[in-house]
């Protein structure tokens, strides 16, 4: 099986196509009378030489995933995550501050112009990924855990004021991506203002 492999990618490397059209000007040589009675060694010799002079084979570069495709896994993702906390009871305050997060978490993940910019931040796309995947779960199922432990046995800090600093947290650097993602617009905009400029000069 791989020998037969092997075989039929010879067959379709560059050199056999290059050796075998060279074979071909052999034949065309040997019609016209001008390879004489020794065709064969003309026909073999520059099927041989077209063979090495043939470019190397290379190998094609690995095919990784889009980042546009990496933000819809993200933004799938990020429904889940809607739908788990949908069935969890946190205090207002704490869940006004969710609010405000998935709002913006949301508007990052937005098709359009966004995630058009997004998608060439790869720092950015990490941040997103960690948020909605990992530590938006993390905060509110470790809220969930130490409420319960908080009512078996009463003291310490309140679960919740953790949780909001958390999701402040987070908000924070949801805030900063966006703020980021805006200076790289307004850069932009202000490139072709200054080439605009100097074109008209």
């Amino acid at each position: 099986m791989a020998t037969s492999s092997r075989a039929w990618a010879y067959l379709e490397s560059r050199k056999n196509l290059t050796g075998g059209a060279c074979g071909l000007a052999g034949l065309v040589l040997t019609f016209t009378g001008a390879a004489g009675p020794y065709w064969p060694v003309v026909v073999a010799g520059l099927y041989g030489a077209g063979a090495l002079i043939a470019p190397p084979e290379r190998p094609a570069p690995p095919a990784f995933p889009d980042p546009s495709a990496r933000l819809e896994e993200i933004r799938a993702d990020l429904e889940r995550l809607h739908a788990y906390l949908a069935g969890v009871d946190l205090p207002p305050a704490a869940a006004g501050r969710l609010t405000e997060l998935l709002d913006l978490l949301g508007g990052l993940l937005t098709p359009g112009w966004a995630t058009e910019v997004l998608a060439q931040d790869p720092e950015g796309v990490h941040t997103l990924n960690r948020a909605v995947r990992q530590d938006v779960p993390e905060s509110v199922d470790a809220y969930v855990r130490t409420r319960w432990w908080s009512r078996v046995t009463p003291g310490g800090e309140p679960p919740e004021r953790h949780l909001e600093r958390q999701l402040g947290l987070l908000h924070e650097e949801a805030a900063a991506l966006a703020g980021r993602l805006r200076e790289t617009e307004e850069r932009r905009q202000e490139s072709h203002t200054r080439y605009l400029e100097d074109r008209s000069q």
